[in-house]
């Protein structure tokens, strides 16, 4: 029984102290772990010294194995249980590995076949490697292997090579290579789903979900909205799954039963603030290529549609022939002046109404979807007319109707929304004037961009940037680095960094391109190089405060949290009038909070928020810093409150 008055079982001594080879920390700590209710940081240093402890239980954490269920109290996760007991059949009996199909490997490419090994199997060690059926030579297996490592797809711990998230998106984009039979596809999708639906079933389980609808709606955003696109602001994936089962929740066909965000929280044990923040990102900052509608029923009170659900589909049929009907009818009354049309906008939408309303929606959602019809029809408006190709005889009717459309309907739409598509076109159209104007302002093309950025159409954004370099060759570095910010946001994080590269051979003595390489190089996960970077600089001009503030980002990132607070904390010695100054409070509030300093954290995180309306930043950026900061404070009075 330990000083807490809890009895903890510890492993056997030959799997602590064995006699042949060194401890499997990972496997001891879920030993431990899986076999109590909770452990604390004491009971664990009994059988593990305190540095190795420190190492295994960071990376489990990382990893989404263990967890803090409160302050002191370490569990162990689903995921974390499925690891155990992989390490425990391990220990029984050979592993059984899964190679790469002939298709793969009978191109010898290296790179690919190591990338399919450590995606499919949940670890891989330098013999697999060099054994049958694939036997690569030493040399090209470590030039394959450091190459993987260094691009940020792959990592080593413990002599085990693991993917990455970035490594799986570029295992996707390999299988795109071959010419794999639809069945190896299936497969290979197979896999990923079995995995989700696994981890799923717990889930269900331990929040009692056995709605149909709502489980499906849940499994269907699971696979389609990924965890890795919010790891780094949200680190406990399973906090992640009740936000999207908020979702699958309040979606209208559960109409008229509904859970606020208050009564969620409490009942699914997630952080208000921190809820509240992911909605944000997800709904109106699109960070998902999937897009998110919501009805308004009441104040506060929201339901969610995707926009390629079945639902939103069916409305999409509905609405385009009222759309196409109104089109043509009213075409045909104005070659006929004795003759008036008796279909007007608001007509159009009220039949609209009455078609889906009971059949569709529950009547009672009939006065959120007048609201909403408009905002949607403009969206379906902007969407078709950005994206149809104009080709055939259908689709140039169709664009034409639908361009009529957005002329027309802009009038019946008085909802303010910051720039929804009702008013992109118009913004887009007037740039467009403006620039025909004066086609020597390259701010104009630049406006144009950031509108278009916002709505996700990155190709148009580079075809943009591209044409001002023809145009405005003495905005090459601005541009270059604009065109860098997207490619990131295309995932193509690598080209970014190459376009930073030869920035720097271009200009040798522009110091700010080397802060851009130590955080492009940050992005890739290349800690090392990253580091020796801004080092550099910052040994070139020590009293610059932004290079302070980027080295307390990347040490931040890399979980080096004391470190990054020296850091931050240079930056406002230096200056603390920058504009940026509220990240850098809110930056140490949370770096206060990694190290437990809560009342340090509060204090800062509260600076960062009283500071935050002097900046000159856009409102977007400034509520974006506040939800993470009030996220943080929530978090941290919930964990004082509970001691």
């Amino acid at each position: 029984m330990d000083s807490q008055g809890h009895n903890i079982q510890y492993p056997s001594k030959e799997i602590i102290k064995p006699i042949f080879g060194k401890p499997n920390y990972e496997f001891i700590l879920l030993w431990i772990l899986n076999n109590n209710e909770f452990c604390t940081w004491g009971d664990l240093k009994e059988k593990i010294k305190h540095s190795t402890l420190s190492i295994y239980l960071k990376r489990l954490k990382e990893r989404g194995y263990i967890k803090k269920s409160e302050f002191n109290r370490y569990i162990i996760t689903s995921k974390g249980k499925d690891r155990y007991y992989e390490l425990s059949e391990a220990r029984e009996k050979k592993r059984k590995l899964s190679y790469p199909p002939m298709a793969i490997r009978r191109r010898r490419n290296y790179y690919h076949w190591i990338l399919w090994m450590v995606y499919n199997n949940n670890y891989c060690i330098w013999s697999d490697f060099l054994e049958r059926p694939l036997a690569i030579n030493q040399s090209s297996l470590s030039k394959s292997l450091n190459s993987l490592i260094d691009n940020g797809f792959m990592k080593k711990e413990e002599k085990e090579y693991r993917i990455t998230a970035l490594g799986k998106s570029e295992y996707s984009n390999m299988l795109r290579l071959y010419d794999l039979d639809r069945q190896s596809l299936l497969e290979e999708e197979g896999k990923r789903i079995k995995d989700i639906t696994k981890r799923t079933i717990n889930f269900f389980k331990k929040y009692r979900i056995k709605d149909e609808d709502i489980r499906f709606r849940f499994l269907n955003n699971k696979l389609k909205l990924p965890y890795e696109k919010v790891k780094s602001t949200l680190d406990d994936e399973e906090d992640y799954d009740k936000v999207l089962l908020y979702f699958s929740i309040n979606h209208p066909d559960q109409f008229p039963k509904y859970i606020s965000p208050e009564d969620f929280s409490k009942k699914y044990d997630i952080i208000l603030a921190k809820l509240n923040f992911m909605i944000l990102r997800i709904v109106e900052e699109n960070i998902f290529p999937i897009k998110f509608f919501k009805l308004e029923v009441d104040d506060n009170k929201y339901y969610y549609l995707q926009a390629n659900e079945k639902l939103v589909r069916i409305l999409n049929a509905i609405v385009e022939e009222h759309i196409t009907k109104f089109s043509y009818l009213n075409n045909l009354y104005e070659e006929t002046p004795d003759e008036t049309s008796p279909l007007t906008m608001e007509s159009t939408v009220t039949s609209i109404l009455d078609e889906i309303c009971d059949t569709l929606f529950d009547n009672g959602l009939r006065g959120s979807l007048k609201n909403f019809l408009p905002i949607y029809i403009n969206y379906l408006a902007y969407i078709i007319e950005k994206e149809r190709k104009l080709v055939g005889t259908t689709d140039k009717l169709e664009g034409l109707i639908w361009h009529e459309v957005q002329i027309k309907f802009t009038e019946l739409i008085n909802v303010s929304y910051p720039l929804e598509a009702k008013e992109v076109n118009r913004t887009i159209q007037e740039i467009d004037k403006a620039i025909e104007v004066n086609p020597n302002n390259p701010d104009l093309y630049y406006s144009k961009s950031k509108i278009i950025i916002d709505f996700g159409e990155y190709d148009e954004v580079l075809y943009i940037l591209d044409s001002m370099l023809t145009t405005f060759p003495e905005e090459e570095r601005n541009i270059q680095i604009k065109r860098a910010y997207i490619l990131k946001e295309m995932k193509d994080i690598e080209a970014g960094l190459d376009i930073i590269e030869d920035l720097i051979q271009k200009y040798p003595e522009d110091k700010d391109l080397l802060n851009y390489k130590a955080i492009w190089l940050q992005y890739l996960n290349r800690e090392d190089e990253s580091l020796v970077v801004i080092q550099k600089l910052i040994k070139i001009d020590p009293n610059n405060a932004t290079y302070h503030d980027t080295y307390g980002e990347i040490l931040m990132f890399f979980g080096k949290h004391e470190q990054a607070v020296n850091e931050f904390l240079k930056t406002l010695e230096i200056n603390s009038d920058n504009w940026y100054v509220y990240q850098t409070y809110i930056k140490l509030g949370i770096c206060y909070k990694e190290l437990e300093s809560f009342n340090l954290a509060i204090e800062y995180l509260q600076k960062g928020i009283e500071s935050i309306e002097e900046s000159t930043a856009d409102q977007e950026t400034k509520t974006k810093w506040i939800t993470m900061a009030n996220l943080f404070i929530s978090e941290i009075e919930q964990l004082q409150a509970e001691f």
